[in-house]
């Protein structure tokens, strides 16, 4: 009996293809640029798409996916924000017997 693939392995399959796919373009467009020594117009490019992957990082959703209600997990952190530092974490008490 064949055995289907789940359909999230394929549209992972299917995504790695299309990546490689942009990839192989773009290097054919870089290569291609290069070897018919338009220069400006890579360096254009190469300008363009950086300023686009910023933009994109800039607007991107990068927050910590703690609650904000917690405060930060060290001083450093803390002083910056404005907020209470969140205390050490120690490892439990260990009582000790009294040496004789």
């Amino acid at each position: 009996m064949a055995r289907r693939n789940a359909p999230a392995v394929e549209a992972r399959r299917r995504r790695r293809r299309m990546t490689l796919l942009w990839i192989a373009v773009a290097a054919a467009i870089v290569v291609g640029l290069i070897w018919k020594e338009q220069i400006a117009l890579l360096y254009v490019l190469a300008t363009v798409s950086v300023t686009v992957l910023l933009i994109i990082v800039a607007i991107s959703d990068l927050h910590d996916t703690r609650a904000a209600t917690e405060p930060p997990l060290d001083a450093a952190a803390a002083l910056a924000d404005g907020t209470a530092a969140a205390p050490l974490r120690t490892s439990p008490a260990r009582t000790t017997a009294k040496r004789r």
